[in-house]
């Protein structure tokens, strides 16, 4: 079973308390309605899948009810940190801290 670290209510907790809500840090274009077919597809449909560190938003469902950002390793699906949403995404120099 997977915990993950609320950063609202600064618990850990089940996996299954949380719901996968995408990939984080995606800015949505200003004015869609001049954005091409193809432009709109790529925004709503590609995303990374990256191999190793990824940056994705959480929702607490049965706990505080709010989104926030995590990142996690994919090969190992362990949380790496999770942080409040607003905030800048983190460098990698203060992720490889948190990884030791």
């Amino acid at each position: 079973m997977l915990l993950i670290k609320c950063p609202y209510c600064e618990e850990e907790r089940p996996e299954i308390e949380f719901s996968y809500a995408g990939e984080a840090h995606i800015v949505r274009p200003t004015d869609p309605s001049k954005m091409d077919d193809t432009a709109w597809a790529e925004y709503l449909f590609i995303r990374d899948n990256t191999r190793g560190v990824h940056y994705e938003r959480w929702y607490h469902i049965h706990g505080c009810a709010r989104f926030f950002n995590a990142v996690r390793d994919t090969i190992s699906d362990k949380f790496i940190m999770t942080y409040k949403m607003g905030l800048p995404r983190p460098a990698d120099v203060e992720i490889a801290k948190v990884k030791e």
